[in-house]
Formats: C-alpha cells, structure tokens, sequence
C-alpha cells in the first residue's frame, strides 16, 4: 500500500498481499498479517468480522494503559467482513467487502474499501461509497437487507485525528485470550508483547491490572460494565471531549462519574419533556436508547448503519430499567394510527398500567392534568392532532403520545 493516498493505490484486493489466495474458500492471509480479536466489536448489521494487522519489521507499538495506542507509520489493519445469507443454514455466508486502514507517512490514516464480486474470485477497490440490496433466505422466504460500502472519505468520519486514527486495537479491546495460528492461546497483550511490538515492554504485573471491555454475553461482569463497553466501541470514537456536538463522553476509561451519561442534559429533546441522555429507570426518556433503536435520520451510530442492533439495544435498556429511580408510565396507546382517512375517525385511547388516568388535547398542545379526561372513544371528524398523556400518583408521568389525522377530502 501506498504511503499515503494520494498514491496509486492496488486495483484489485489479490495486489494489495493482504492475501496470498483470496479465492480459496477460506481466506489465506499474509504470512505478514497478525490476527486479533476485540473484546466488543463495533455493530456491523449482523456481519461477521475478521481482523489482521501488519506492523513493519523492527517497528514498535507505542503502548498505553489506557487512551489510543500510537502506530508507525506503514503499519496496515485489514478487516474482512462475511454475511449470513441464509437464516436456515448459518453457515451459509456471502463475501461483502474487505476494508483496509493505513498509518500513513504523514502521521494520520487513510482507509480503503475493496468489494468482493459475485463470483467472489477477487475484489475490487471502491473510488466511493455504495448501497447494495443483500437478499437473504428465510424460513418464510426471503427478505432484503440494504448493505452500505463506505468510501475513502467516510472512513475518516469515524477514524478521527481525535480518535487515534485507530479505534479498536487498544488495552481494553486486545485484553483478551485468542487462539493463534500456531494453535497457541494466550492473552493477546502478552502475546504482542512477547514477539516485542510493544513499547514500553509490558510486565506481568501490569498486565493483571489493565481493563478489558465486557462483552454482553459475560454474566460475570456487571450489567453496568457490559453497558458502558457497548457504548465505548459503538459511540466513543465521537463522542469524547472536543468531539462531536454531545454532553457526554462514552469512552470506558473515563470514572462512570465523569462520563455525563445518568441524567447528562441532552442537545436535541425529540420533544420529550424531562429528555436525559439516559434516564433512570426510564427508557422512554433516555435519548440514546431511542437513537440506537432508530434506523431513521437519527439513528445512533449514523453511517454504514441500517440494521439495528437488538442486542445492544436489549442490553442498554436492561441497564436503564435497573437504575435506582421512581416507576415511570408508559405513553398511552392511540388506535387507530394517524393518517389520511376520507371520513371521521374513531380514535380510541389505551394505557397499561392499571389504574392510570390518561388526559388528553386536540389542538396540538401538551396534556396536562387539568385537559380533557379520557373516558370514551374520541370521534375525530377534522384535522386534529391528538396528543395523550398517562397520570397516576406515585409514578413518573409518562411521555406524551401523539398522531396526526388527516381527515377529508
């Protein structure tokens, strides 16, 4: 790979010697290329991820406890992504794209991104970024999931100057046994330290002290620790101090008291009156679950994003919900959905929890508890928003629930 990239750059990914036969049907890599694996990896729309790296010979990895780690320059991460295309058969995956990142001369990063072809023999580099409908085989038949190839420059929307360059290799993500292609296991920090990439050397005693993220499936670790390391390899390559437009800082490293997350003032309220970035015990007005629950303009991380990620979204809700903090009210149900309807509408009201009250208006406006009590079905005969809002003594009030008919010709 060039030294920067403004250089030419390999056509195809068999001339860049990341592989020395990439159409065998399991990838063999580079005698040159390391493999690693991340204690959490970034959500990938359900991909499936390998990762390599290529340090140049007699060059040193600057270490660090915590924070980024520093890599020379020539150094060259390679990260292949596989897909399920059969839900029947998981084993049954398609070849997407094989990304690779370098540490340039310069200091910095440049990132490219190679599509494998239909007849994944080879693939080729992309000049910018494409959108490609997958279909993949059902129970019930099959279904499309849209897959986004990021180009050169959204690569550097994520891999910032601030972030490191680098996002994943680090302490807390390499803080983990894997399995070499030697067939021995051991702690990958020890490991690297071992064959002397590290600088400074890394004792034993040191190693025993260093954090390492918790994965989501670890039941040993807290429901807090699990949370906050979703958070880190999903949120915190932006949002850090001088980062982007954010009250909160979603790196591990940082003391849970210093991270502005528990009720951290938000930006943007989507309209939800007490809005936190998390809410305590309230998932409705936590922002970021709502974000990272969205596939809409606001959805959380923003690029190369179109499949939700129910797990960490199970897993940062669970976190919420066991926060100490008074029982919240969930919005009430409106039935049926807003809409265009040629006649009146018969807009009915419904809330879970026993015993609450819902109130209600019709001019747009949010309900109070002195507005309209809900009692009977609402006939809507004209342009109305109706907007609802459940009471009870000894809860949270819930967050106001509302739909837009459009009523006549």
């Amino acid at each position: 790979m060039p030294e920067r990239a403004t250089g030419s750059l390999p056509p195809l990914l068999s001339q860049t010697g990341a592989f020395r036969d990439p159409v065998q049907s399991q990838l063999q890599v580079s005698e040159s290329l390391i493999p690693y694996e991340l204690n959490v990896p970034f959500w990938s729309d359900g991909a499936t991820k390998a990762r390599w790296v290529s340090v140049p010979q007699a060059a040193k990895v600057a270490f660090r406890a915590e924070g980024e780690w520093t890599f020379p320059p020539g150094t060259v991460f390679v990260k292949h992504f596989d897909l399920a295309t059969d839900e029947t058969q998981p084993g049954v995956t398609r070849r997407l794209e094989t990304r690779l990142l370098v540490c340039d001369a310069t200091g910095g990063v440049y990132g490219v991104t190679y599509k494998w072809r239909t007849d994944q023999r080879d693939a080729d580099l992309l000049a910018t970024n494409q959108t490609e409908a997958i279909f993949i085989n059902t129970a019930t038949g099959v279904r499309t999931q849209s897959w986004y190839y990021p180009s050169r420059q959204d690569c550097l929307t994520c891999h910032t100057p601030l972030a490191g360059g680098v996002l994943g290799v680090k302490t807390r993500q390499l803080n983990r046994a894997s399995t070499f292609p030697s067939g021995v296991s051991d702690n990958q920090l020890r490991a690297w330290n071992h064959v002397g990439l590290l600088e400074p050397e890394l004792s034993e005693a040191k190693l025993a002290t260093l954090s390492k993220l918790a994965r989501a499936e670890d039941l040993t670790r807290s429901l807090e620790d699990r949370a906050r390391s979703y958070l880190d390899a999903n949120c915190a390559q932006c949002h850090r101090p001088q980062g982007t437009v954010a009250n909160f800082d979603a790196r591990y490293d940082t003391p849970m008291a210093n991270q502005n997350l528990i009720n951290g003032p938000i930006l943007i309220d989507e309209g939800i009156d007490g809005a936190r970035v998390i809410a305590p015990n309230d998932k409705w007005r936590s922002i970021m679950l709502m974000r990272l629950s969205r596939l809409d303009g606001t959805k959380m991380p923003p690029l190369a994003h179109s499949e939700m990620d129910p797990r960490g979204a199970a897993l940062l809700q669970a976190w919420i919900e066991s926060l100490p903090g008074p029982k919240v009210l969930p919005p009430p149900e409106i039935t049926p959905l807003g809409g265009d309807y040629r006649k009146s509408v018969t807009v009915h009201l419904k809330v879970s929890e026993p015993d609450a009250s819902i109130r209600y208006t019709l001019d747009g406006s949010v309900p109070t508890k002195a507005d309209l009590l809900y009692e009977q079905p609402i006939a809507v005969v004209s342009p109305t928003v109706v907007r609802a809002k459940a009471f009870k003594p000894g809860f949270t009030k819930s967050i106001t629930a509302q739909e837009v008919f459009s009523v006549g010709d």
